[in-house]
């Protein structure tokens, strides 16, 4: 930045006194440069990368086709059902033996859901062929659901599928969970 210089004619004699200046630093560049700076690493920078998880599906069947039904031996499964309120359920039974009694409930932490499947596969006829069904119910949050995935990278499962809860299920679900839309239809 420039600066005029006033001279000052003393009066007497005509003699030019100096005054003494005080330093004097110009921060302007600086600015200048702060901004090219602050410019430049917000170009550079990466910013935090979305997390990726690969989900191996199966190929869709041609038009003519149908998808084969398959059955999976219960004690060569478990199936989870993700429910409200951070809250997860199991069971290894068919239609016939499930009841609000025989729904499991367990957390996500280390000691429930994870000694849970370790157990279960334990227990399997062929360890090789252990599957768990993962069931997320409506009420249930993306949060739990993404915690169920990196359960299986953590148990070391490596075949798992992810469905839709079946109709009886869902009616024991609620009967376990005291779902007021259970109370609703059971008044009709």
């Amino acid at each position: 930045m420039a600066e005029v210089q006033v001279k000052d004619n003393g009066g007497k004699g005509g003699k030019v006194r100096s005054k003494k200046q005080v330093p004097h630093v110009d921060l302007t560049p600086m600015v200048d440069l702060a901004f090219l700076l602050i410019t430049f690493f917000m170009l550079v920078t990466t910013f935090n990368k979305p997390n990726v998880m690969d989900l191996g599906l199966p190929a869709k069947p041609k038009d003519n086709q149908k998808a084969p039904d398959t059955q999976i031996d219960l004690s060569n499964s478990i199936s989870l059902i993700i429910g409200k309120d951070n809250r997860i359920f199991y069971h290894q039974l068919d239609q016939a033996g499930l009841n609000d009694q025989t729904l499991q409930e367990t957390t996500f932490d280390r000691n429930g859901i994870t000694k849970v499947i370790e157990q279960a596969k334990s227990r399997a006829k062929d360890q090789s062929k252990f599957t768990v069904i993962i069931k997320p119910t409506d009420d249930a949050i993306y949060k739990n659901f993404v915690d169920i995935l990196d359960e299986m990278a953590i148990t070391k499962n490596e075949i798992y599928g992810v469905t839709d809860i079946k109709s009886w299920e869902q009616a024991i679900y609620d009967k376990k969970v005291g779902t007021p839309a259970t109370a609703a239809a059971s008044t009709k």
